[in-house]
């Protein structure tokens, strides 16, 4: 098992990988679509295999028309400041992030243990980080966490959107973090739980790409290039343990 304190940098995408909202995040998907297509008349009902297919990794304006694509629904664009009522891409989006939001200040979010052990392993080294996600509530999530304050770099779905940068699987917003840590991508990890952020990472030629199962399947993670997959990060604590330090 590689030591991750032994790379120049570790990049984390946050859903699944730092925190389970990952669920939240597919929870209200499955609220909101499945609302929507009943008001709509889609026959085809919205399933898990549509999240991972077309919304997982996704930015969310993205995620939501390549979903409306697959039903053979073709809206508008829209703008980002659309009403939740708007029927435009950008107001689904809008519609699922309040559906989110409610969901995340009523329960609340905790990180996964072996997650925080690995910062604590990683801090101790003095090993920079940053949280490259898709999402633009990470940094609400971040906060609502207790982790914000570890991360000097956070590349979210907002700066992505300010910066002009495409949605994973294109490795831009990997790069522009490891530019924002001043590191060098060969030297550097990225961590990931779609196969998306993991196609991301090795188009992106990171030096190591783990792949992290929270229920995609290591078999489809490795797939698309992810150099080891594991179930958690605290199977990797063993190689940073403070005696490696």
């Amino acid at each position: 098992m590689p030591d991750l304190t032994s790379y120049d940098a570790v990049l984390f995408d946050l859903d699944g990988v730092l925190t389970p909202t990952a669920d939240v995040h597919m929870h209200a998907w499955k609220v909101m679509f499945t609302e929507l297509f009943e008001a709509w008349g889609i026959a085809k009902s919205y399933t898990d295999e549509d999240y991972y297919l077309s919304l997982d990794g996704m930015q969310r304006y993205e995620g939501v028309s390549r979903l409306l694509a697959s039903r053979g629904i073709d809206l508008p664009w829209g703008s980002p400041d659309d009403a939740v009522t708007a029927e435009t891409v950008c107001g689904v989006g809008n519609r699922k992030n309040v559906v989110f939001a409610d969901i995340l200040e009523r329960d609340g979010v905790e990180a996964y243990p072996g997650s925080i052990a690995m910062l604590d392993a990683l801090e101790a080294a003095g090993t920079p980080k940053a949280v490259v996600s898709s999402s633009k509530n990470a940094e609400s999530v971040l906060r609502a966490a207790g982790l914000r304050d570890r991360f000097t770099v956070v590349v979210d779905g907002a700066v992505a959107e300010v910066e002009g940068l495409p949605s994973k699987p294109a490795p831009d917003m990997f790069l522009l973090g490891a530019a924002r840590l001043g590191v060098d991508p060969t030297r550097t990890v990225v961590v990931e739980d779609a196969t998306s952020g993991v196609a991301a990472g090795v188009a992106g030629g990171f030096g190591l790409v783990v792949g992290v199962d929270r229920g995609v399947g290591p078999e489809t993670l490795l797939a698309v290039g992810a150099h080891l997959v594991v179930s958690d990060l605290s199977e990797m604590l063993d190689a940073t343990s403070p005696s490696t330090l």
